[in-house]
């Protein structure tokens, strides 16, 4: 509590001592974890500090402002800017500065993880450090709505958009591919979807056209996750009870093997994890009594069972989300998010683990 306390002096005066600049460092210093994760040491610690207050400077009030719109209080605004925004987007701009092509940031959640807020956030951020910032959600790829009905006609198990095999994942190779390559310098067409458009089924709406940007928010439910093997079906967690369950999951699991070209075009994986996976029903039903509660149309609380069953069937967490999470060569950070939609703790994996 004690940096809040400097850091709301820091918003009043725009002036820290030097020893209340040390005792900043001290309390980062405590955290192990926290200096491991972005590199802080007693030696580089102070300038860090420094280079840290004056981003938090120009940040702050738009970072705020943001904050209250989605329902942070000012106290998790604080700490949250100060421990994990902050230092993050200092992060991602040293890693953009070791290469010459834009940085491929691929963020994985679920919803209610935080997914939408932290991308905003970060471009917020970045911003003030003079990048240029796209967000890209594997939502934008996919497949048009007439493809997706003739999808359906094919294999009719495919009722809802997001499974593996409902993205179009030559178009987004093809994008990848031109935000990478050094000597493309034309505009590039960046896809874009619109979730609202036929009653919810959502389209393929005008493409945004963009320069290429310094660095890319990539984001999406499965992002980065690896095809198992079909032995683990066999004794597979709930809703996957049925033969008919088992055969949809593992068709669905070979369809996740056609992405993983798209997942080598990452130069970086983040995950925000949920402490756990079962919130994400709690959190659809959320979102839904509030829409509902808005005048807006909504699932019931059956329906949302249903859906959630769904997806879990098709990519069940149990099986794909968390061995990922504890893939140190694929993933940099797992960032956990509590039950009230909050980052609560960052680990950090190295190559060698």
């Amino acid at each position: 509590m004690t940096s809040i306390k400097l850091l709301e002096k820091f918003n009043q005066s725009s002036f820290l001592s030097s020893s209340e600049i040390e005792t900043l460092l001290r309390e980062d210093l405590e955290d192990e974890s926290f200096c491991n994760i972005f590199d802080i040491t007693s030696e580089n610690g102070i300038k860090k500090i420094q280079n840290r207050l004056n981003l938090w400077k120009t940040s702050y009030n738009l970072v705020y402002e943001y904050c209250q719109k989605v329902g942070f209080n000012s106290l998790d605004i604080m700490s949250l800017l100060w421990k994990l925004w902050l230092p993050l987007a200092i992060q991602l701009s040293k890693e953009k500065n070791k290469q010459r092509n834009p940085l491929i940031q691929g963020i994985l959640g679920g919803q209610g993880t935080g997914k939408t807020t932290l991308c905003k956030i970060l471009c917020i951020i970045l911003k003030q450090l003079k990048y240029t910032t796209i967000t890209l959600s594997i939502d934008d790829f996919y497949k048009t709505y007439s493809e997706r009905q003739k999808l359906k006609e094919i294999d009719p198990r495919l009722i809802w958009r997001g499974p593996p095999g409902t993205h179009d994942i030559e178009l987004a190779i093809n994008i990848f591919n031109q935000l990478k390559d050094p000597n493309y310098f034309l505009p590039i067409a960046i896809p874009r979807f619109d979730k609202s458009l036929w009653n919810g089924q959502g389209d393929r709406i005008e493409p945004e056209i963009i320069n290429k940007p310094d660095i890319v928010l990539f984001e999406g439910w499965f992002l980065g996750v690896q095809p198992i093997n079909e032995t683990q079906f066999n004794d597979a967690p709930l809703p996957i009870q049925t033969e008919e369950d088992r055969k949809f999951a593992q068709d669905i699991n070979e369809n996740l093997k056609t992405y993983l070209p798209l997942w080598k075009k990452l130069d970086r994986l983040i995950i925000l994890y949920p402490e756990d996976y079962h919130l994400s029903k709690q959190w659809r039903k959320e979102a839904e009594q509030k829409m509902i509660s808005s005048g807006k149309t909504g699932m019931k609380d059956h329906e949302i069972e249903d859906f959630v069953n769904y997806f879990w069937k098709a990519l069940h967490p149990q099986l794909f989300i968390t061995p990922l999470a504890q893939n140190c060569e694929l993933v940099n950070l797992v960032i956990t998010i509590d039950a009230h939609h909050r980052p609560r703790q960052i680990q950090k994996f190295f190559k060698l683990c």
